[in-house]
């Protein structure tokens, strides 16, 4: 017989968590102290949005972007986005707070125009609209395209976008895992998660993660 937990709303999150912590050994071989707190924090949140413990293993960081992630919010930049799936998924309450906004351009029109200009696709397209040196993170949760055209963007201006920290998650069977790895290559400060899985809850679940501990340091 099914027995359904009886448990308030507001501590859904706390016991969701405590259950992730709790299993993590067992359905990992890891222990969450194989991380930082910082980078557990955000592998936590990832597998609380997707129920899957297998990011364990393929969750990615570079040095940096942790600490430059938090700085970048604190300090009032923005979160550009890939699609609007992403921007959706993300806290804005405290982002607000600190100054910062969400973008994303997929669904403008000057994007379409220039992705037909261009024959890119309009994720591409939106990043290259979209992403300045008022950029803080770029979250890439579905578009492979986009996640190549930010890092050729990055490498080739890296005073004005060198201290962006890249949120590369994009998800699928077309370049997917290849654009991933070639993100993890790179010095660019940058999260991923490496083979097929990943998707806009994964990247709108890392990024919140980011938020809470920039709100627990500031």
């Amino acid at each position: 017989m099914t027995t359904i937990l009886p448990i308030k709303p507001a501590a859904i999150e706390a016991k969701s968590f405590s259950i992730i912590e709790n299993e993590f050994l067992e359905q990992t071989g890891r222990k969450p102290g194989d991380f930082s707190p910082e980078q557990f924090a955000v592998l936590r949140r990832t597998i609380h949005a997707t129920g899957d413990f297998s990011f364990a293993e393929n969750i990615r960081f570079h040095g940096d972007a942790i600490r430059l992630a938090m700085k970048a919010l604190l300090a009032g930049k923005d979160i550009v986005t890939d699609v609007n799936m992403v921007a959706t998924g993300i806290n804005k309450t405290l982002l607000a707070g600190w100054g910062g906004n969400v973008c994303c351009r997929i669904a403008d029109s000057e994007t379409a125009e220039l992705a037909a200009r261009e024959g890119t696709t309009r994720a591409e397209a939106a990043i290259q609209a979209a992403l300045s040196e008022q950029t803080g993170i770029l979250a890439i949760g579905n578009a492979p395209t986009a996640l190549i055209q930010a890092i050729a963007m990055i490498e080739a201006n890296p005073s004005e976008l060198g201290s962006v920290v890249v949120i590369g998650v994009p998800v699928g069977f077309v370049n997917a895992v290849e654009s991933k790895e070639l993100l993890n290559q790179t010095d660019i400060p940058h999260i991923t998660a490496l083979g097929r899985k990943g998707g806009s809850p994964v990247a709108a679940a890392m990024v919140n993660a980011l938020v809470k501990l920039a709100a627990a340091q500031g």
